[in-house]
């Protein structure tokens, strides 16, 4: 099969031809029917986050079941499935008491003496986030994916495994943000769109959006932001300030830097939470004014939306058919596997939401 392989840090990826594994036991073979461009991806790609390689990158995906391993009752070949990176595996404390998402059990993937799941030439290939959606067809465990409507668009469904999971599920499971409160999103690619419909969803009164291009913030009103904010017209913190006379209940950090961490932490009322979803790179602090906890401001964590998933994704695509979440808008492009480094780079010019690779 084609897939594109993370060689080198910094280097393009390459496309070329590796072997996919039979599934075991609790594995499922599914046949890719859209993957989207993260920026997640782009982390590895220029070093920001260490990776084994080679390796075959991509984790937001949506495919058709072709084959399942002998214990496997979930699913059957024909069956539409969304796959997530958070694979869990159902009996570790994290998942009995609720929180999947941060599952790290070693048993979802396969054993140093097992078959690897993809190889090329007699060589491994890394499998990243126990996904590796980059490639005409990804084998998984089971407990990676979740059976959905066949009446959902496969590239529409492909967001919905990671940006809208990520960004809807911060605002519902990991802020808990109540109507009528003031919301502020810093970034507005997929994830940041994401949490702004959110948002509008659990019925915030006001929502204010954040970036330095006025395409992504026209877009963003669409998702359902009332007030947009160009940081790159000055001190977007004071403005923000400013505008809600003393601070916003919410503030959902959507890049992954130090400096749009500090000012969502410092964009805040009292008592007000400060929620960091982007990937902050390996090794950087983020520095906090410790008074301010005096007024029981809060900083929370968020890894793919506190997400249960098997839950959370079936009713983000009804919200989808009954016109409440706003993917349509989202995808940019609809591109080839072979112009993955091109979307890349439009990634990097702020140019696109998102690009979808569709598979034939």
């Amino acid at each position: 099969m084609k897939a594109a392989i993370f060689r080198e840090v910094g280097k393009p990826l390459e496309i070329e031809n590796i072997s996919i594994s039979k599934p075991g036991p609790r594995e499922v073979l599914v046949r890719t029917a859209a993957a989207g461009v993260c920026h997640s991806d782009l982390h590895f790609i220029e070093g920001l986050y260490p990776a084994q390689v080679p390796m075959v990158l991509g984790h937001e995906s949506s495919g058709i079941v072709e084959a399942v391993g002998s214990d496997v009752t979930y699913v059957k070949p024909g069956d539409h499935v969304i796959t997530c990176l958070s694979v869990f595996c159902g009996h570790c404390e994290h998942c009995l008491t609720g929180h999947m998402s941060l599952c790290s059990s070693a048993e979802v993937k396969r054993g140093a003496d097992e078959e690897p799941r993809l190889i090329q030439e007699a060589t491994p290939v890394n499998q990243f986030a126990n996904l590796s959606s980059f490639a005409e067809q990804m084998l998984i465990h089971e407990h990676a994916l979740v059976k959905i409507r066949e009446d959902m668009p496969m590239d529409r469904a492909a967001l919905i495994g990671c940006a809208v999971t990520t960004g809807v599920g911060a605002v519902f499971h990991t802020a808990k943000v109540e109507p009528g409160t003031t919301v502020a999103v810093v970034g507005c690619g997929g994830v940041g769109l994401s949490c702004i419909n959110g948002a509008a969803i659990a019925g915030a009164g006001r929502i204010i959006a954040v970036d330095m291009m006025d395409n992504k913030l026209e877009m963003a009103k669409e998702f359902g932001a009332t007030d947009v904010v160009n940081a790159s017209d000055g001190d977007a913190v004071e403005k923000i300030l400013e505008m809600t006379s003393g601070g916003v209940h919410y503030s959902f950090e959507a890049i992954g830097l130090k400096k749009t961490a500090e000012d969502c932490f410092r964009m805040l009322r009292p008592g007000g939470a400060a929620v960091i979803i982007g990937m902050i790179p390996v090794g950087v602090s983020i520095e906090l004014t410790g008074s301010a906890f005096l007024q029981e401001k809060k900083v929370l964590g968020s890894f793919m939306g506190s997400n249960r998933f098997r839950v959370d994704m079936p009713r983000f695509i009804d919200f989808y058919l009954q016109g409440k979440l706003h993917l349509d808008q989202m995808i940019s492009k609809r591109i080839k596997l072979e112009q993955i480094n091109d979307a890349f780079a439009d990634m990097k010019s702020g140019s696109v939401a998102r690009s979808v690779i569709v598979f034939d």
